[in-house]
């Protein structure tokens, strides 16, 4: 960062940086120009019109976090701490502004507690069901290593750019990468081998591949001997699995799921790399533990280079969280939102939700079913406080906007669910206007609301060495100082880390688990096994595409971004990607006008006629605004909200639509 005068002037990658390597994706080259946007919240803003209107007045803080906390005192005093919800995620990326002091604020009023499984705690789910780890098995450095490399379920240069590097190496030294995705996004083009199955169906097409390879004998039979518990019960399993039904599960052709099967098993080592995607369905969990015995069972893990790898994000849970949140805090029970359900918390929840905060997040573009959480936040007996750096969709229907500083002009401890490396952010300029730290307006809110613990008093700095302070080993050697000093640190994992190599699973057997007695206990199937998206059961008469919301803009994080205009330049407008086998027959032409719709809501937007989605298969993408949208609706106005398998993540991508012509 070059500052001049206390104004930031550049940003730019640091190019030794040993995983990144200087390298900036498009959504944060120009982070400046979000910085210093003229949009660009700086004072706090009191609501003065209907909610939505964006009528608001200016505040002074004191002004603002005096009606706050008097309204929220009120609340407790009248309906207990859980008529409040907080609704977070991670807007600044970090752990000293997006899970200390706020966490400590909530336990401490009583809050209703909000489960932030949207992303990908149901894959961690499944993986950890299985392997008794939420992590996978194989760093991201280590696939330079792999000789069949299979990116499952991931849009690596559009979400991963960092990764590809490393995907391109291995391929340069010989390997053969292996899309995995319905759709063929950039990262398919550039495979050499894209396989389509239908959307939801990676479980039965891993079934498929695991069904070939025990019967052809060509599973690690020495390593699952020793290493595993129920392959007996699998192998009965898989029998009801053959390629030809798994070829009408997904769409796929049986030769080409016995190919697949085949090449992964003989080539040696082999990686697969999953993300979140796949955990997006109402049988995520039991898709990414099903994905996860593959390794396994060919003996993969054992081989550098070879294994399974996901997000690193679960590796920095070596921080130590609990210190920074202190649940201590919390002085009675309280009730649970799922994160993924706020529309029917908001409507629907018994007592009701009267207050919600929400920070770090924008839940009327990212939270599905979205006309139901806009109905929600149109509550005029609701009151709602957003901490924001932009007036968003969510903002304009709060009672009160807080300005909020950006990553250049706050402290914060950031981990990556890309790679290994610890970072240390420091401001680099002084917060523009007055906006405030996240940190800093829970503290002045717990202040006027009388809490005296001494925790409410700590400094950004107190809360980022705290966090440091687990005396786990894998933060051996990383002090705050440290990072002060250097910027980043690794964690203390060796660069060839194999740790089932010889077994040595986190699971309550202490082997891989094929068989799973703790699901078994709880109801659960405790084999690998498939099961139908319940929307295509149920409605897939009425509406025959599936869905898919897709995060294939190069431009926007999420919904970050996505209101500046650079980034709404690049990215031109939302389109409705339909293959010509399903636009013909109900008349559609590539560029016109087409409404997509299903019982929860519709669109309309210019369709793009292609292959880029096979056939049975529509695609929109997401992060785009409702408010910058044709129509005014987004992609979450389709979305379902009902939850998956187990983990708590959300089924969003078993919407089923039906598509015709506009006007």
């Amino acid at each position: 960062m070059t500052v001049e005068g206390g104004q930031a002037t550049e940003l730019r990658g640091i190019r030794d940086h040993p995983f990144t390597r200087g390298g900036l994706c498009a959504k944060v080259n120009h982070f400046l120009e979000r910085v210093y946007s003229p949009e660009r919240l700086l004072h706090p803003l009191r609501r003065t019109g209907p909610k939505g209107s964006s009528e608001f007045a200016r505040a002074s803080w004191d002004e603002a976090l005096d009606a706050i906390a008097e309204r929220l005192r009120a609340i407790v005093t009248e309906s207990g701490g859980e008529a409040v919800l907080p609704y977070s995620y991670l807007g600044t990326q970090g752990v000293v502004q997006g899970m200390s002091m706020d966490r400590r604020f909530f336990a401490r009023l009583g809050a209703t507690q909000l489960r932030r499984d949207i992303c990908g705690s149901t894959p961690a789910a499944g993986i950890t069901a299985t392997l008794g780890r939420r992590e996978g098995l194989l760093l991201p450095e280590e696939l330079v290593h792999s000789r069949f490399l299979v990116l499952w379920g991931t849009n690596t240069i559009v979400t991963n750019l960092h990764l590809w590097p490393f995907v391109r190496e291995a391929k340069e030294r010989g390997a053969t990468v292996v899309v995995v995705d319905p759709l063929k996004t950039r990262t398919a083009q550039s495979a050499d081998w894209h396989v389509r199955p239908l959307p939801g169906t990676d479980g039965a097409l891993a079934l498929g591949m695991m069904h070939v390879i025990v019967a052809e004998g060509l599973h690690d039979a020495d390593y699952v001997e020793r290493h595993t518990v129920g392959f007996e019960q699998l192998r009965e399993r898989l029998e009801e699995y053959p390629p030809e039904r798994c070829a009408e599960l997904t769409g796929l052709e049986a030769q080409e799921i016995v190919d697949l099967a085949r090449a992964y098993a003989t080539t040696r080592p082999a990686a697969i790399r999953t993300l979140i995607g796949m955990g997006h369905h109402g049988n995520g969990a039991m898709t990414a533990r099903t994905i996860a015995c593959l390794p396994v069972l060919v003996g993969a893990v054992k081989e550098r280079g070879g294994g399974l790898a996901g997000t690193t994000g679960y590796l920095f849970g070596v921080l130590d969280l609990d210190r920074l949140a202190r649940p201590e805090l919390l002085r009675e029970s309280t009730r649970e939102v799922n994160m993924v359900q706020l529309g029917r918390a908001l409507t629907e929840l018994e007592p009701p939700i009267r207050a919600l905060v929400v920070y770090n997040s924008n839940p009327a573009a990212i939270a599905p079913n979205q006309e139901l959480v806009l109905q929600g936040l149109r509550r005029e007996d609701l009151f709602t406080v957003v901490l924001e750096q932009f007036l968003t969709d969510t903002a304009r229907h709060a009672d009160y906007v807080l300005p909020a500083t950006t990553q250049v002009e706050h402290l914060d401890l950031v981990p990556s669910w890309g790679h290994t490396y610890l970072t240390l952010n420091r401001p680099a300029i002084e917060p523009r206007g007055e906006a405030l730290p996240n940190s800093e307006v829970f503290r002045r809110l717990a202040r006027r609301l009388g809490f005296e613990e001494p925790c409410f008093r700590d400094s950004d700095e107190d809360l980022a060495r705290q966090a440091l302070a687990s005396g786990h080993p894998f933060l051996a050697g990383i002090t705050y100082q440290r990072l002060c000093e250097e910027g980043w640190a690794k964690l203390a994992i060796p660069d060839d880390w194999r740790p089932h190599a010889k077994g040595a699973f986190a699971t309550p057997s202490g082997k891989c688990e094929l068989y799973s007695e703790a699901l078994a206990a709880r109801g659960l199937d405790p084999l690998p096994g498939y099961t139908p998206p319940a929307e295509l059961q149920e409605l897939g008469d009425r509406y025959p595409l599936r869905l898919l919301t897709t995060k294939s803009a190069l431009h926007f994080l999420n919904s970050s971004y996505a209101n500046l205009p650079r980034h709404l330049r690049a990215e031109k407008e939302p389109l409705l990607d339909l293959h010509p086998d399903d636009a013909a027959p109900r008349g559609i032409g590539d560029g016109d006008q087409a409404r997509v719709f299903n019982d929860r809501g519709s669109l309309t937007l210019r369709a793009r006629v292609g292959d880029r989605v096979r056939p049975g298969v529509v695609a929109v993408p997401s992060g785009w605004w409702a408010s910058l949208s044709p129509g005014g609706r987004s992609a979450n106005a389709l979305t379902r909200d009902d939850l998956a398998d187990w983990g708590g993540g959300g089924d969003f991508h078993d919407t089923l639509v039906e598509v015709a012509r506009a006007g």
